[in-house]
């Protein structure tokens, strides 16, 4: 995870923090299934990069409690189309175009948010088909 998050009031920002405001860390991805964890929130790109389909998982709160608001973003380098889902889809809700309820995916070099916007309700924004 980047530095500099989470801030509480009263916080100094250090020159270090600061600089890690514009850096994203990479986190790649090759394989089959990946389910995001705690260090994915904030300043981190998830790459998918497989040249087969994939999935791109997203976790009940009981699992991991990614905070409200927490954006998560998800790349899709690979030759293979990424579908983005819930891990448990009568707990989770991963909604797209609206409030439809979906598994939208990701073709090659197009990109996505995930963004948390209740305890396990999810709205993905992006490139997605």
């Amino acid at each position: 995870m980047a530095t500099g998050f989470p801030a509480a009031t009263g916080d100094v920002m250090t020159a270090a923090m600061f600089n890690g405001l514009v850096a994203y860390t990479a986190n790649t991805q090759t394989g089959a299934t990946y389910t995001t964890v705690l260090t994915d929130s904030y300043q981190v790109l998830v790459t998918m990069n497989n040249a087969s389909a994939n999935a791109f998982k997203i976790p009940t709160n009981a699992s991991v409690a990614h905070p409200t608001g927490t954006v998560i973003t998800v790349l899709n380098l690979g030759a293979g189309t990424t579908t983005i889902s819930a891990v448990t889809s009568g707990t989770t809700t991963v909604v797209s175009a609206g409030a439809t309820s979906a598994q939208p995916t990701l073709t090659q070099y197009k990109s996505a948010a995930c963004i948390k916007t209740g305890s396990d309700t999810w709205v993905i924004v992006g490139g997605i088909a």
